[in-house]
């Protein structure tokens, strides 16, 4: 599976191990999905993850999740994409999305994304429900 993971999902397993978007970043990984990304991601995964209010997650956790998650080259070359976003800070995984083929956008914000762009927009325990159906 190619996915690609919203902020929120990624700060939510950190904030929570045990918790549905923990258990399903934990089962993506342990089936060998491939996590697509570029540069902007990563500069606000890192960006957000270093707010004070995130200080009480483990650095050595938060670094092993993100080495995992960040494992496969970034995506070089991603194209603007136009369309409109309720959340322009969105738009940077939709684009990623698209350039990438992405099978998936994993976020707990749904209603952020329009569902006409050629990719599934999952949250955390639909794609929990799935992946745990198909073992």
């Amino acid at each position: 599976m190619r996915v690609v993971v919203d902020t929120n999902v990624v700060v939510s397993a950190l904030l929570r191990p045990g918790s549905v978007p923990a258990r399903a970043l934990d089962l993506l990984l342990e089936r060998g999905a491939l996590f697509l990304y570029d540069t902007r991601i990563v500069a606000e995964y890192r960006s957000v993850l270093a707010r004070p209010k995130f200080r009480p997650i483990d650095p050595a956790r938060r670094e092993r999740l993100l080495d995992e998650l960040l494992a496969a080259p970034p995506i070089a070359h991603v194209p603007a994409w136009p369309g409109p976003l309720l959340d322009p800070d969105d738009r940077m995984f939709v684009e990623v999305a698209l350039a990438s083929h992405a099978d998936a956008v994993i976020t707990g914000n749904l209603r952020d994304y329009p569902s006409d762009l050629g990719f599934e927009v999952l949250p955390p325990a639909t794609l929990l429900a799935r992946l745990e159906s198909s073992r």
